[in-house]
This record gives C-alpha cells, sequence and structure tokens, in this order.
C-alpha cells in the first residue's frame, strides 16, 4: 500500500499529528507537529524526522481558528510536502469506545453515532475526536478514517477489576470501569517486547504521567488493572482533575451547596487537581519550580496518590519485576520519578541517580530487583499501525 497515513490526537485547545508513509508501515514518522491555542491564538509547528522546523505559523485572535479551520489548513499543508506519496488515510485517538469498540474500526456514519452517544463518559476528550472526523470528512470526503481507542488495550483486565460494587442492571447499561490511555500503554507494551522481552514478560506497572495521568498493570504485555475507571476522572491527581475522590462530595455538592450537574463537571475535569490545589496552574514543570508552600503540598498529594496506586497494581499483579515512565511529566520530571521511587523502595525500587538526572532508557540501580525504565509516548505512531489493516483492506 502507497501513500501517507495522519494520525490525530484532538484535544480540546490542542491537535497533535503525524504523518506516516504507508508503505514502510508505522515504524518512524515523517513529520510531527501540533496546533496550540485553538479556541484564542493558534500556533502551528511541524517538524521532520530530524527535527527541522517544516512549517510554523500562528493566527490572531480575530481569525477563524475553529478545529474545522485549522484542520483544512493542516491538511492543505499535508497536501503540498505529500507529493505522490497522497494522503490515503487518517487515523484518530478516541478516548472511550465503551463496550462494543474492543478493536479499531473504520468510520462510517454508524460508527459515528455510536461514538456520540458516548460522549457523556467522556466530556473532555470525545465531542472533539468527533468534530476532528466531521472536519477531515467535509474537507477530504475521498480520504477513509478510522478510530483507535483507549479503552480497547484493557478489554483483558480480571473480570473483577472490571466492576463496581452495585447493582448488575446498571453494569448491564455500561457502568463498569474501562481504562483510558490505552494508546500509550499499547506503544509501551510493544516496545518493551523489542527491547526488553524478559520483562515485557512479567508483572509491569506503567505510569502514564502528563496533564491526565493514570497507571496500568500488566502481566504478559496485557492489562489486569488500572487506575481509571468509568471516566478519565478516576485515579491518580492529574492537572486538572482530582482523581479518586469519595462520591460523598458529589451528594455534598448537589443537596447541601445546592450545585448544578454542569457545575460540578467543571469543577471535576477544568478546576481541581493541580490546579485547584495550587489556585494557580496545572503544570508540573511550573510546580517544581515555584517556591510557593501551596506548590509542594500539591506535589506531595500527587505522588502520595502515585505511591499508593503502584501499591496497588503490584497488588493486582502478585508482586513488580519492573516500573516504567511515560507522558510528559514521567519522561521528563526526573524529581517526580526519583520521590516517587524513593516512596516505593519497599517494594524493591532503587534508582541510579546519574542515570535518572540524565533520563536514560534504564533508571535503576544496577542490580536493583525491580528495573526502572523511561519509555517515551508514542501514541500517533500506535494510531498509524492499528490504521494500517484497516486502510489496506479498502486498497486492495
Amino acid at each position: 500500500m502507497r501513500g501517507t497515513i495522519l494520525a490525530l490526537n484532538s484535544g480540546s485547545s490542542s491537535l497533535k499529528f503525524a504523518l506516516f508513509e504507508a508503505d514502510r508501515g508505522a515504524r518512524a514518522a515523517r513529520v510531527r507537529g501540533q496546533i496550540e491555542g485553538i479556541g484564542a491564538t493558534p500556533h502551528l509547528i511541524a517538524k521532520d524526522a530530524a527535527g527541522a522546523c517544516l512549517i510554523e505559523r500562528r493566527w490572531s485572535a480575530g481569525e477563524d481558528g475553529t478545529h474545522e479551520a485549522l484542520l483544512g489548513t493542516l491538511l492543505d499543508w499535508i497536501d503540498s510536502q505529500t507529493g505522490a506519496a497522497e494522503l490515503v488515510g487518517v487515523g484518530h485517538r478516541v478516548v472511550h469506545g465503551g463496550r462494543d469498540f474492543t478493536a479499531p474500526v473504520r468510520v462510517d456514519a454508524a460508527v459515528l453515532a455510536a461514538l456520540e452517544a458516548l460522549c457523556p463518559l467522556a466530556p473532555l476528550h470525545q465531542p472533539h475526536a468527533l468534530n476532528a472526523m466531521r472536519a477531515v470528512a467535509a474537507h477530504r470526503p475521498q480520504v477513509a478514517q478510522t478510530a483507535c481507542f483507549d479503552t480497547a488495550f484493557h478489554a483483558t483486565m480480571a473480570e473483577p477489576a472490571r466492576h463496581f460494587a452495585l447493582p448488575p442492571d446498571l453494569a448491564r447499561e455500561g457502568v463498569l470501569r474501562y481504562g483510558f490511555h490505552g494508546l500509550s500503554y499499547t506503544h509501551v507494551a510493544h516496545t518493551l517486547a523489542d527491547i526488553d522481552p524478559a520483562l515485557a514478560a512479567g508483572r509491569v506497572v506503567v505510569a502514564h504521567l502528563g496533564a491526565g495521568a493514570s497507571l496500568c498493570a500488566m502481566a504478559g504485555g496485557r492489562s489486569v488493572d488500572t487506575s481509571m475507571g468509568f471516566s478519565a476522572l478516576d485515579g491518580l491527581v492529574m492537572a486538572t482533575r482530582p482523581g479518586a475522590l469519595d462520591p460523598g462530595v458529589i451528594l455534598y455538592l448537589l443537596q447541601h451547596k445546592h450545585w448544578s450537574p454542569e457545575r460540578i463537571e467543571t469543577l471535576l475535569y477544568k478546576e481541581s487537581g493541580l490546579k485547584g490545589l495550587t489556585g494557580g496552574t496545572g503544570d508540573m514543570r511550573a510546580l517544581l519550580e515555584s517556591t510557593e508552600p501551596a506548590a509542594e503540598a500539591a506535589i506531595a498529594l500527587f505522588l502520595w496518590r502515585l505511591a499508593q496506586g503502584v501499591g496497588a497494581m503490584a497488588a493486582a499483579l502478585g508482586g513488580l519485576d519492573g516500573l516504567v515512565f511515560t507522558g510528559g511529566i514521567g519522561e521528563h520530571a526526573a524529581p517526580i520519578r526519583a520521590r516517587a521511587c524513593a516512596r516505593l523502595a519497599w517494594l524493591g525500587l532503587a534508582l541510579d541517580q546519574a542515570a535518572n538526572e540524565a533520563a536514560r532508557p534504564v533508571i535503576s540501580a544496577p542490580g536493583a530487583p525491580v528495573t526502572v525504565r523511561i519509555v517515551p509516548a508514542d501514541e500517533e505512531r500506535v494510531i498509524a499501525d492499528q490504521s494500517l489493516p484497516l486502510l489496506a483492506e479498502t486498497d486492495r
């Protein structure tokens, strides 16, 4: 199959993308980039595989900076770059696949309708992926599209891990634990199988730490349990989301504070987490540089929940052979890795401090019982890899 595949990761104010050559598989992206500041002053930047800047453009607040308009600009630029290797497919990251979507699919009207019905389960993410699909269809109706699901990786979770202690009628309606960040965990599982097969075959906890954060317990590269559940709100402390929260808090806000569901939704998705704790920023880089007591208190809670979560995932696995850090914080925040591993020394974790500071692939001390690794996230590569077979079917 010849041509170019575009992998899209659509957020509320950003759009990450990567271009892959279909006949070379998803081994390496020829172009990577993002559009930031959507809804305000958008900024597009793209670089080739060597890191050279191919395009950089900024829009003023008065220009048409909607997702659809910006995607149109991006597609026009991609056409100017691909030449004979025309765009043959667009793969999308979709956060929630519900019970029915446990593998990537071609996008059609029925799929769009089914994914639309899942928006209440992922209101911060799902609508943007669907808007991107519609925008691509409007600008390039002849180009095939695929949907790749963050929830799909967790379809192998242990049966007890999938359920809440609620009446079974609710489970039959779909009130279950789904898990998220599955594309990131897929990449880690595949990477470990390539670079450290012995560890990949063992008991590994992966910490995807970024603006959204979660943990996954893997046995033999398959998900056994994860810290996120029904929605992307559960588990670890995140940039603007609280993580695990006593449901009684929600009842209190509804019954005694008389907050509306919409007000509570805003609190949980946009005003909590690190941002809520500090009253300012949810950016871990800024918090690590800050001397404010609130910043240190927020970091301390982040680490407390992280250590708790890793312990719980190790319990689900019956032991621990490896811990892998990925995501923006996991890859770049050496102090967070160091403090987290210090709290987890009882599990057999010990860091090589120089390796940690240099962010080497292996950062555990020689001879430590638990291997600690850093694996850079690459969800776009997984999107392209999962999309290729679906696109090849239509190419024959």
